[in-house]
């Protein structure tokens, strides 16, 4: 069993950053394949960024790539997301997930997700 709390989401104007944090509980977190997804209102959860158990490898959508940075701390049982040059398309619900299998582009490639935070982006 894995929980997931995610922090770090905000207000922030076009050009800005925000480093978002997902600390998870539970021994097995190295384990994890983890993901970030986001949702917008009235539209579908869609895949961000996902990073393997190691770090070694990450996975962007073509939406964030070059701008956003996954990372992980599996010491501290955390990952992050850095957002940089942030544009107003950006702003949703963001979730942190983590997947006990090989995928990761899907929602449901992943076992837990936490509850969601808020990026609001303005113009």
């Amino acid at each position: 069993q894995v929980q997931l709390v995610e922090s770090g989401g905000g207000l922030v104007q076009a050009g800005g950053s925000l480093r978002l944090s997902c600390a998870a509980s539970g021994r097995t977190f190295s384990r994890y394949l983890m993901g970030w997804f986001r949702q917008a209102p009235g539209q579908e959860r869609e895949f961000v960024a996902a990073i393997s158990w190691s770090g070694g490898r990450t996975y962007y959508a073509d939406s964030v790539s070059g701008r956003f940075t996954i990372s992980r701390d599996n010491a501290k049982n955390a990952v992050f997301l850095q957002m940089n040059s942030l544009k107003p398309e950006d702003t949703a619900v963001y979730y942190c997930a983590a997947a006990s299998g090989g995928g990761y582009l899907r929602t449901w490639d992943y076992d837990y997700w936490g509850q969601g935070t808020q990026v609001t982006v303005s113009s």
